[in-house]
């Protein structure tokens, strides 16, 4: 692996961490902010399109979840890993820059679902080049500014393009949203060119085109097998699958929720400006401290404050239940504290799960393995959102739904906690393995 200076990013891990520039656009006005006020108002300004934006993203990330395993090993491949992510960023782009075209909720759900589902299929081959284009001990610092990137370019300057075009042309426009649509789908394919042309697979596996998918699948195998044999690897892999859960939730289902409540569509907007704003220096501030505490007591702290945020995001919703007239003005204060805190915390959590699992894995296999911590993350924001819709429909209040997520979170901290000696034994064996001892 080529050394790089101490302050300074190579070539490769520079266009690296500019991918998260360019793809972050995606998550914040597609996924976050804007398209699910608008999706929700065209559905029906009630639990109905909350419900749908729901079942979408389940669907979405269902899909990917149950490709990723055999993905990830085909892309360990050599020159597999590129050509994978290139597909699915394509994907996206296109299904994105469709949406702009349809006017009924059934086709913008449709092309939510496709564009998800080449975003997040893309990540999966992004976050495995982690092994390929840095060493071991600037992971964390190469995957926190990632995040970090994408927090200034991906979601604020883009963001803030896309409220200055809603504010001039009116926040209920839908020709508005559609110049919002198109502006992501831009930004998203211009800024992945460097990923494409400078990053390079440097750890592979040898094999013809006609034997890949046949050992694709028996890899599979063996990987799920090595992953139950680790019981450090594997704790850390169920307590990423609980606590992840409530974080893409969170992502996906904030401005429904609030659209869901009536709160105002400026001032959702504007918070979650916020929201982007504050995670930057965070996101980097959670890379720098890790190396002094420790990247697991970091996604402790970061889990604590999520939990929070679930109880603040219930009041929220409680009392615009019960004082629907009187209430609104609360409520929006106390979704710019939730936007507040979940800056804070959003970028460092994601960054450091994902420069973890990459210090536990065999780097000539990280697309493998990084297939089985996609599975993980994709089955849990398939279980938060469907339990989401489902408790709201089940009592027809959504804060109930977001109580439900306090639970997930618990639940990740205590593994984190159970596990954290055979996750620092896995560690040091995977440290070791590397070093050729």
């Amino acid at each position: 692996m080529r050394a790089a200076p101490k302050d300074k990013f190579t070539k490769q891990e520079k266009s690296w961490i500019l991918y998260d520039w360019a793809n972050s656009v995606y998550a914040t006005n597609i996924m976050a902010a804007i398209f699910p006020i608008y999706f929700t108002a065209v559905a029906g300004e009630d639990t109905v399109g909350m419900q749908w934006w729901g079942y979408g993203t389940s669907l979405a990330t269902l899909i990917v979840a149950v490709m990723a395993p055999i993905l990830g090993s085909l892309g360990d491949y050599k020159g597999m890993k590129k050509k994978f992510f290139t597909i699915f960023m394509l994907v996206g782009v296109f299904c994105t820059l469709i949406m702009a075209v349809f006017d009924n909720w059934q086709m913008l759900l449709i092309g939510y679902v496709l564009s998800y589902i080449g975003f997040a299929g893309s990540c999966l081959f992004y976050d495995s080049f982690l092994t390929d284009v840095t060493t071991r001990d600037r992971m964390d610092k190469i995957s926190a500014w990632g995040y970090a990137m994408g927090y200034i370019g991906g979601s604020t300057i883009p963001f803030l393009i896309s409220i200055g075009i809603l504010l001039v042309m009116g926040m209920d426009n839908p020709t508005a949203v559609k110049i919002v649509v198109v502006l992501t789908s831009v930004w998203w394919g211009l800024f992945s060119i460097p990923m494409m042309r400078n990053v390079k697979q440097t750890y592979y596996l040898e094999g013809r085109p006609h034997h890949m998918v046949k050992a694709a699948f028996t890899n599979v195998g063996a990987t799920l097998r090595s992953i139950v044999k680790n019981r450090g690897l594997l704790f850390y892999l169920l307590a990423y699958f609980c606590y992840i859960d409530g974080v893409g939730t969170v992502i996906h289902m904030s401005t429904s929720y609030g659209s869901t409540l009536g709160l105002d569509t400026t001032g959702m907007i504007l918070a979650l400006l916020v929201t982007q704003i504050v995670a930057m220096p965070c996101s980097i501030l959670f890379g720098r401290v890790s190396k002094k505490v420790g990247s697991i007591r970091m996604i402790a702290i970061a889990i604590g404050v999520y939990f929070l945020i679930c109880c603040v995001g219930f009041y929220m919703g409680y009392i615009v239940e019960i004082d629907p007239i009187h209430s609104n003005g609360l409520a929006l204060t106390l979704f710019w504290c939730m936007a507040f805190l979940v800056g804070t915390v959003q970028g460092g959590i994601q960054a450091l799960s994902r420069s973890y699992f990459s210090k536990l894995v065999p780097p000539d296999k990280s697309n493998e393995f990084f297939g089985f911590f996609d599975i993980f993350g994709k089955f849990a924001t398939v279980v938060g959102p469907f339990l989401v819709a489902f408790v709201t429909g089940l009592t027809g209040r959504s804060s109930f739904g977001i109580l439900s997520l306090m639970l997930l979170f618990a639940i990740g901290g205590v593994l984190l906690f159970v596990g954290r000696k055979p996750m620092r034994e896995a560690e040091m064996a995977a440290l070791q393995a590397r070093n050729g001892k």
